[in-house]
């Protein structure tokens, strides 16, 4: 007799739960939702990139290109969700520090009308140091990557 194999429950977050998760506001907030979240290990965030976001307003006016520091941003938004995730609690609000950026390439222009599929996951943590290889996907394509390191503060 076979047995259905069940997929591993994953969490999913809302951008309600994200705002409560960590501080970052519009216009800076690069996170949409997480939709598959594995506590110490990895997560997927959505980013919907739109138009009317003022970054386009003059990055470039003829052709709107999201910025590559934004691209990297969402990365680390999407860490801090992980790790404020994984910790529990006793660390929401706090703020979540960029240590290190290594191996940054950017592979393909991301534009208004795409979805950013954030891939981040934890290669270690020691104490509140965590390092993340981050990955960004517009449909199957490779847009941006990084290796990069946080530690989590109190404010």
């Amino acid at each position: 007799m076979n047995e259905a194999v069940v997929p591993a429950q994953t969490d999913v977050v809302e951008i309600g739960r994200i705002m409560e998760m960590i501080p970052h506001r519009y216009p800076f907030l690069l996170v949409d939702k997480v939709i598959d979240l594995q506590p110490h290990e990895s997560a997927l965030g959505i980013k919907n990139v739109t138009i009317n976001e003022p970054q386009f307003q003059g990055h470039f006016p003829s052709r709107a290109i999201m910025p590559g520091v934004m691209i990297v941003e969402s990365m680390a938004q999407t860490a801090a969700v992980l790790v404020v995730h994984s910790l529990g609690a006793e660390s929401e609000g706090k703020l979540v520090y960029f240590m290190s950026i290594d191996n940054c390439r950017f592979r393909r222009p991301v534009v208004p009308g795409d979805v950013m599929h954030v891939q981040v996951t934890k290669e270690r943590s020691r104490g509140a140091v965590w390092r993340f290889k981050g990955e960004v996907r517009v449909a199957d394509d490779l847009a941006a990557e990084a290796v990069f390191s946080a530690m989590i503060v109190d404010e």
